[in-house]
C-alpha cells in the first residue's frame, strides 16, 4: 500500500512538473480585447461612412506592440479586432442611420474603455 501511494504521488508529481505553465492575464486583458473589438468595427465601419481617415487596422497594431502580449495574448486581440470586423461586416453594405449611430456609439466606448485602462494600469 505504501508503494502505490509512493508512485501515485510520483506520478501527479510527474504530471504537475510536465504540464507547461499558464501565463496569467493581466487585469486590463478583457477590456483589452473589447477594445480591440470595438477598433476592429470601426476598422469596418469609418470607411463605410466616410467618417474620418483613422487608420484603427494600424493604431491596433500600435497598441498590442506597446503591450507586448504573449503570443497567446496576441492572437486573442487580434481575434477580437476580426470579429468586431465582420461582426459589422456582416449586416452593413451601405452607410445607414444604424451604422452612423453604432460609428458613434464605439468611438464613444473606445474612448472611455481606453481611457479607463490608462488611468487604471498605466505605470
Amino acid at each position: 500500500m505504501m508503494r502505490f501511494r509512493q508512485a501515485t504521488i510520483a506520478l501527479l508529481f510527474a504530471l504537475v512538473a510536465a504540464t507547461p505553465a499558464v501565463a496569467i492575464d493581466p487585469p486590463y486583458q478583457r477590456q483589452m480585447e473589447r477594445l480591440a473589438e470595438i477598433m476592429g468595427s470601426l476598422y469596418f465601419l469609418q470607411p463605410l461612412c466616410h467618417a474620418g481617415n483613422e487608420d484603427w487596422r494600424a493604431q491596433m497594431a500600435e497598441l498590442i506592440a506597446l503591450d507586448d502580449p504573449d503570443e497567446d495574448r496576441r492572437q486573442r486581440l487580434a481575434g477580437a479586432f476580426n470579429s468586431g470586423y465582420t461582426a459589422f461586416a456582416r449586416f452593413h453594405r451601405a452607410c445607414t442611420p444604424a451604422a452612423r449611430e453604432a460609428l458613434t456609439r464605439l468611438l464613444v466606448e473606445a474612448e472611455h474603455t481606453a481611457r479607463d485602462i490608462h488611468t487604471r494600469f498605466a505605470e
